[in-house]
């Protein structure tokens, strides 16, 4: 268990150190400057911190954070901040909701503060625009464009952020981030490198993801595509004709677009089926055509360095270490 969760403050580490460009209209962040120590000093004091239901969890915010608890943060800038991003997570079944409650920054002299519904990195985003309900312009919602207009901002997913640059000492903003219940989850990134999940898009016609990012064993327990329940299990390459099916995607980004295809189910089961994926970020993706009531259950954990050793000559684990 130390194991684990040391490896899963290290990908979080690496996750948000690998952010470079996030872009909102013509504003973008730079580079950020915190240490490894220091990232680590915050991920092991709050992010597993539990709230009293009687009184709000309050802490300041720093230039580049990870939150995954409700509360109110404040940030204050002590020197100019030109480069700064807060990401928040939520459980699989829950959105986010951003609510400014005091800001306080020039918007004409060129500060900002934008949320972003998902999470960019390295010029990636999570959902990717395929799987996200909204155009990409409207994920951006800055708080000098719409002022007052749009002081809570709520997420599709468990995951959102914010980016912000402040160039006065003095300024800055308090913010409150508050988590709701989402009764069908459908784009997901997983807090934890075990456990497990079940997928429903009920009727829908959207395309739903479940990310983890660290190498996991995958075991699918259940699959379910409604016009093919009697039909025995099967895994086909042209499944993209079927209108109905789910991908494993294996990858080092987090745009599920530009991840590896690993393989596709399109015919229905129950029973289980196992597979070992080596690469920073797994995927489960289900594209559904809307016609029918669509699920599938899977269970993962993390793979051990044996196990990656193994594994090591795998074409997926090439393609994910080599790409």
């Amino acid at each position: 268990m130390r194991i684990m969760e040391r490896t899963f403050r290290e990908q979080l580490f690496f996750l948000v150190l690998s952010l470079s460009v996030l872009k909102g209209d013509s504003r973008y962040i730079e580079n950020n400057e915190i240490s490894k120590d220091e990232l680590f000093s915050f991920l092991n004091s709050e992010l597993k911190r539990e709230i009293p239901e009687e009184l709000m969890y309050r802490r300041p915010l720093r230039c580049l954070d990870m939150v995954a608890v409700e509360g109110q943060f404040t940030f204050t800038a002590e020197r100019p901040q030109l480069s700064c991003a807060a990401f928040f997570m939520a459980e699989p079944n829950e959105v986010i909701s951003v609510d400014y409650d005091r800001v306080d920054i020039d918007c004409r002299g060129g500060d900002f503060i934008t949320v972003f519904d998902g999470w960019v990195m390295k010029g990636e985003k999570f959902p990717s625009s395929q799987d996200h309900p909204l155009p990409l312009h409207e994920r951006y919602v800055d708080y000098c464009d719409s002022g007052s207009l749009r002081r809570s901002v709520r997420s599709s997913q468990n995951v959102a952020m914010i980016f912000f640059r402040i160039h006065n000492a003095g300024s800055g903003f308090t913010l409150t981030v508050r988590k709701h219940i989402n009764p069908f989850p459908c784009n997901v990134i997983s807090q934890s490198p075990e456990g497990s999940y079940t997928m429903v898009i009920p009727q829908q016609h959207r395309n739903c993801s479940f990310s983890i990012i660290y190498p996991v064993e995958i075991d699918i327990s259940e699959f379910s595509l409604g016009h093919f329940n009697n039909f025995p299990k099967r895994s086909t390459p042209g499944c993209g004709e079927s209108g109905d099916y789910v991908q494993l995607l294996g990858g080092n980004g987090i745009d599920t677009s530009k991840l590896l295809p690993i393989t596709d189910l399109c015919i229905s089961f129950i029973g289980p089926t196992h597979m070992k994926i080596g690469c920073d970020n797994t995927v489960v993706r289900m594209v559904s055509s809307g016609k029918f009531v669509s699920r599938v259950s899977f269970s993962y954990r993390l793979l051990d360095s044996q196990e990656l050793q193994t594994i090591k000559l795998n074409n997926v684990e090439d393609f994910c270490f080599n790409n």
